[in-house]
C-alpha cells in the first residue's frame, strides 16, 4: 500500500487554502466594520439617539441581519483560528531566530499582526460584555438602560468613563494598523497585488484603516467631552 505523501508541496496547499480562507473572513470583517460605523455614527445626530435607535430597531428585528449575525461570529472565529494557526506553522518553520535579523520590504507592523490580533480579540470581549451580550441575555441589562437594546443609553454610560474610553481609543489605533496591512494582505492572496497598481492598493488600505480608527474613536470623544 502505498504510503501517502505529507512532503512540503501538501504542507503548502493546505497553507495556501487556510490564508484563502481567512483572506475571505477578514475581507467580510472589514465590509461590516463599515456598517458598524454608519449606524454608530448616528448616535452623533444630537436627537437623543432617536436615529441610532431607528436603524438598531431595523437590524435586531430583521430576519436576514440575525442570519447575518452568525455569518459574523463565524467569519471571526475563522480568521481568529486560522490566524493562530499560521503564526503557530510559521514559528515551527524557523523555531530558533537568526543571529542578524533579514531585512524585509514588509511594513513594521506586518510582523505583529498576530500581538495586533490578540489586543484586539481582547477589546472584542470587553465590547460585547458591555452591548452585545446583554442584548443576547449572558449580562444583567444594567441599570442605566431601560431594556436589553437600549444601546444609546449604555453608550451614554460606557463612553462617559475615562478608563473605558481610553482603552477604546488604544484599541483602534492598534485595529487600524492590523486593518492597514490585512486590507494589503487580502489583495495579496488573491493575486491582485501588482506593480501596475500596488501603489493605489496601499493608499486605499491607509484610507480606509484610518477612516474605521478615526471614525469610531469619535464616538467615546464627543460623549465623553462634548455629550451633554
Amino acid at each position: 500500500m502505498k504510503q501517502k505523501n505529507y512532503g512540503p508541496r501538501t504542507l503548502l496547499v493546505s497553507s495556501l487554502t487556510k490564508k484563502y480562507i481567512m483572506a475571505a473572513a477578514g475581507i467580510f470583517l472589514m465590509l461590516f466594520l463599515i456598517m458598524h460605523l454608519a449606524t454608530n455614527l448616528l448616535m452623533l445626530m444630537g436627537d437623543d439617539g432617536k436615529a441610532f435607535e431607528k436603524a438598531v430597531k431595523f437590524l435586531t428585528q430583521n430576519p436576514l441581519i440575525k442570519i447575518m449575525e452568525y455569518v459574523l461570529f463565524g467569519a471571526f472565529l475563522i480568521h481568529i483560528l486560522i490566524g493562530v494557526v499560521l503564526e503557530f506553522y510559521n514559528y515551527r518553520a524557523r523555531p530558533v531566530k537568526y543571529k542578524e535579523p533579514l531585512r524585509s520590504e514588509a511594513s513594521p507592523f506586518s510582523k505583529f499582526m498576530i500581538h495586533t490580533g490578540i489586543i484586539i480579540l481582547i477589546f472584542l470581549v470587553l465590547h460585547l460584555w458591555h452591548f452585545f451580550f446583554i442584548r443576547l441575555g449572558v449580562v444583567a441589562i444594567p441599570e442605566f438602560a431601560a431594556h436589553e437594546k437600549d444601546f444609546f443609553n449604555m453608550a451614554i454610560h460606557t463612553f462617559t468613563n475615562p478608563l473605558y474610553s481610553a482603552i477604546y481609543l488604544i484599541s483602534f489605533v492598534f485595529l487600524g494598523f492590523h486593518l492597514k496591512h490585512a486590507f494589503q494582505s487580502a489583495f495579496q492572496t488573491f493575486g491582485l497585488f501588482h506593480n501596475k497598481y500596488n501603489r493605489v492598493i496601499k493608499i486605499v488600505a491607509t484610507i480606509y484603516a484610518l477612516a474605521i480608527a478615526i471614525g469610531f474613536s469619535i464616538i467615546p470623544v464627543y460623549f465623553l467631552f462634548f455629550f451633554e
